[in-house]
């Protein structure tokens, strides 16, 4: 009779933990993948037009949590030398201690801090390092939908716009005919692990 009752209480158990084990819903983590991504941004000249570009070079990591968003998290690394405004006296200019300073700061960086769902997407805050300077933003990532290309290869894809001020990061002096705010858009697919 005893070990019949203790035999019905370790298979109740059992069964408990598959069934939660069973619920769990673990992590997702991606690298972003690069060849159909892009990281661009645009700039007034003196009022009259926008100068756009592009960095050719990145890579990140993106980690999504379906059934609590606040443990997801994002990350990305851009190389300020791979800085392309199809001109290339102008983006020799832009590389140097004038602007950018590659050599000396030869990244962006972004490290998110906090994650809460929105309609649509995640509202992101994180940490940008940029000339030498760190600031938290924060910025509407919009997307999320999911998609197998080619066969076995699992993806999900996401895309955001937002300013950020050259003076708040020391990017170029005031009055040189370029506004101080820079339209930042990123659009990147991950590639599941």
């Amino acid at each position: 009779m005893c070990k019949a009752i203790h035999g019905i209480v370790c298979t109740a158990v059992l069964f408990l933990v598959i069934g939660l084990a069973g619920n769990a819903q673990a992590t997702d983590d991606y690298t972003i993948d690069p060849i159909h991504s892009g990281v661009g941004f645009k700039i007034s000249h003196v009022g009259l037009s926008w100068i756009q570009g592009r960095f050719n070079s990145f890579s990140g990591d993106f980690t999504l949590d379906p059934d609590s968003p606040a443990n997801s998290s994002f990350s990305m690394s851009i190389k300020t030398d791979s800085i392309d405004t199809n001109n290339k006296g102008r983006d020799n200019h832009l590389r140097s201690p004038d602007f950018f300073n590659a050599k000396q700061f030869p990244a962006v960086s972004f490290k998110s801090t906090a994650i809460k769902p929105i309609d649509g997407g995640y509202e992101v805050t994180g940490d940008l390092s940029l000339h030498g300077v760190t600031k938290s933003i924060s910025f509407a990532l919009k997307g999320g939908a999911k998609a197998e290309f080619p066969m076995g290869k699992f993806r999900t894809g996401f895309t955001a716009e937002f300013p950020i001020k050259r003076e708040d990061f020391g990017v170029g002096k005031p009055g040189n005919g370029l506004g101080n705010e820079v339209l930042a858009t990123v659009s990147f697919e991950g590639v599941k692990k």
